[in-house]
Order: structure tokens, then sequence, then C-alpha cells
């Protein structure tokens, strides 16, 4: 499932292309993803591109006349900017043709994404973004709101992080990956893990996020930036999907679990 750097990653892909274009022609192939794709989406036609954002694992799309797109790539979506004349696939479902004569168009196999056009008003306050936790990288995620958000759960550390109402975007590579960098066991309940631990905790959700950011995200299977490049940052991942793998640092096998109902990777050794 593309997760926070996957989907920042595509946001810059598509900025330089998108950004200050007008959305020439919606295409839509196919309404029934997660949740319909409205038959409103027309209006976003004749509209220019004012901005891309992210919020958590969504895109936001604001076009000039007030309204914005809402998109999320689910668990195998992807966006790509394509000449229109490239042929569709299978799971290619919708189509944003740029006056630039360049297309934005949106892959998914297992239709868990969704495409909203949001009419006016502010998108934050959209049901699926109203409660969000704060922002990884930005300035309102610090020790003292994970301690907060930590204090009364006993629930695994690794489960609390997960949730978008502690901090968004840290989905399960990257909890893995950012309790092994911070040496804390993922079945460790969140309110018994002190507040030196939970700053570095902090710090190494906020580094593995940019770490993989950087390296254009994690292709473990459907996940393609926008030019069709997969990400490099598996390459660097120390535990995630290494399940009996040795250690990159101390050669211990790497254990897994499933925990969450989402499988768990840690180092027995490194991890406390």
């Amino acid at each position: 499932m593309p997760e926070l750097p996957e989907v920042e990653t595509t946001r810059r892909g598509l900025e330089p292309h998108v950004v200050g274009t007008t959305l020439r022609e919606v295409i839509v192939r196919r309404r029934d993803l997660r949740e319909v794709i409205p038959e409103s989406i027309a209006q976003a036609e004749g509209r220019r591109v004012l901005a891309i954002r992210r919020r958590s694992k969504y895109l936001i799309v604001d076009l000039n006349d007030g309204s914005s797109l809402l998109i999320h790539l689910g668990m195998s979506g992807s966006l790509r900017v394509i000449p229109p004349s490239e042929p569709w696939k299978k799971h290619d479902h919708v189509g944003l043709t740029l006056s630039s004569d360049l297309q934005v168009r949106f892959h998914d196999p297992r239709r868990f994404g969704i495409v909203l056009h949001l009419s006016g008003g502010d998108p934050l306050a959209h049901p699926l973004l109203g409660n969000l936790g704060p922002e990884p990288l930005e300035d309102d995620f610090t020790v003292e709101t994970l301690v907060n958000a930590c204090a009364k759960r006993s629930i695994p550390i690794k489960v609390a992080i997960m949730d978008a109402k502690t901090v968004v975007g840290v989905g399960n590579i990257y909890a893995s990956e950012a309790l092994f960098r911070a040496k804390i066991l993922p079945d460790t309940p969140a309110n018994a893990v002190s507040k030196s631990r939970l700053k570095r905790l902090t710090q190494a959700i906020r580094d593995v996020l940019s770490d993989s950011i950087a390296e254009g995200g994690t292709t473990l299977r459907d996940f393609l930036k926008s030019d069709g490049e997969p990400g490099y940052f598996r390459q660097k991942l120390f535990v995630y999907d290494r399940k009996d793998e040795p250690c990159r640092v101390c050669r211990t096998p790497i254990r897994h679990a499933v925990m969450g109902q989402r499988s768990t990777y840690w180092c027995p050794k490194c991890q406390k």
C-alpha cells in the first residue's frame, strides 16, 4: 500500500507537469472504486490547477473555481504522467487530460483508491481528513504530542504509531523501520515506552520517511512513481519483508509476527 513517502513522491512528480495547466478533459472509465467517483467530477473540466497538496496519504488538487479533487491511491494505485495517445491499460480507471497535451492517468488494480470532486469549502474539513493527527514532517509533530498520544494506551507501540490520530502516514513498512532505528520492540505497550525512547522514535519516524522520499519511496509490488519508475528505498530496508534474513547491523535473523492484523518485523537483539 502506498504510504506517505510514496504519496509525497507522487505529488512532487506531478507538480511540475500539472500546476498551472487546465484540465481539458476528465475521462472516467470505471466509477466503482472504494467510493463511487461522482458525476460532478465532469465539472473539473476547463478548470486550472492552482496547487497539489498532500494531507496524510491523500492528494488534494486545488482548482481555480474553489473546487478540488481528493485522491487516495488505495492499496495498489498509482498516478502516471503520459501522452494521451498511450493505450489504456486494463486497470486505468481515470484520465485527466491537460492543456499541455499530457495526461495524468490513475491506475488501480484492486480498486481501493478514491477519486472525489469536492465542489467547494475547505477540503481539509472533509470527513476523510477532518480527524487526522499531525503530519510527521511538520513542526506540530513533537515528542510531546507522541507522549500524550501514548500516555493512556496499552496497545503495542507499533499499533499506536500506525493510528492516524497519533500521527499520519506511518504505515506498516515505516512503522517497523522506525522502531528498528529507535531500538524499540514493536510489541512494547505504548504507555510503557519512556519519554527518552519516544524522543528517539519521533526522530526515527521523521528520518525514515525523509530517507524514503529521497529514494522515491518503496516499491514492493504495485507502486510506481509518476514517471512509471519504481521507488528504490526497498534496498535500504533494515527489517521489513526480511524474515529470517540477517540483521544488517548485528547479523541476528530478523523475526516476523502478525500484530494488529499486520505483518511486523524486528531484530530481537538490536531492539529492546
